[in-house]
């Protein structure tokens, strides 16, 4: 099929990039509705939908919340993540850490609510409908990026956000109008990564994709 034939679900997964930087232009209360409708359309076990999302405006809250993801950045996830890290990447996940993401008009704090899904399946049936999430916000061309380095320690962010002990924070995405345009996504060859029937065999369609 040629690109031009395909849908555009496919040039929006391939044009998805993380965006850390954000301008100040807030977003619209139509556009949050539109992201999130988005979101609880995604699968889960059993049906369950174990999602909540706390869409944070409130200022002094969102500067809470990157304070404290922050201070965890700083603390110790810089350092284990300096070598693991391609360095541009690791320079761009550290100007977002240290104030972009704090730019963002809104945070969306996704929670797993416990009492639907056993916590060691939460994860399966909350990260779809952060997918979603992020696939909604660049379809109205805003920025997004997920991040998970507050749900190594949880409990501060739903003090924040007023969270019940059933509510586990999972994600944070902050969303807003991105601050700089980002070239193309890079991504390890459709080839390296898929097989056909058996691992190491082949999947003849790979050099196609």
């Amino acid at each position: 099929m040629a690109s031009h034939d395909q849908p555009a679900f496919f040039s929006l997964a391939r044009t998805l990039r993380a965006h850390r930087s954000f301008t100040a232009e807030p977003v619209s209360d139509d556009h949050v509705a539109l992201i999130l409708d988005a979101a609880t359309r995604a699968p889960s076990a059993e049906n369950r939908q174990p999602w909540h999302f706390v869409v944070v405006r409130d200022e002094r809250r969102r500067a809470a919340i990157a304070g404290l993801m922050a201070g965890i950045w700083e603390g110790m996830a810089r350092e284990w993540s300096r070598p693991r890290l391609d360095p541009a990447l690791f320079d761009d996940v550290d100007r977002g850490f240290g104030g972009g993401l704090a730019d963002a008009p809104l945070m969306v704090v996704v929670c797993g609510d416990t009492d639907l899904a056993d916590r060691g399946v939460l994860a399966s049936s909350i990260f779809p409908a952060v997918q979603n999430l992020l696939l909604g916000a660049h379809a109205l061309g805003l920025g997004a990026v997920l991040t998970t380095i507050a749900s190594t320690d949880p409990g501060p962010i739903g003090e924040i956000v007023a969270a019940p002990d059933s509510l586990r924070p999972m994600a944070v995405v902050p969303i807003g109008h991105p601050a700089r345009v980002l070239g193309p996504s890079r991504r390890v060859a459709v080839g390296d990564k898929a097989s056909l029937d058996t691992v190491g065999t082949p999947w003849p369609g790979a050099a196609s994709s």
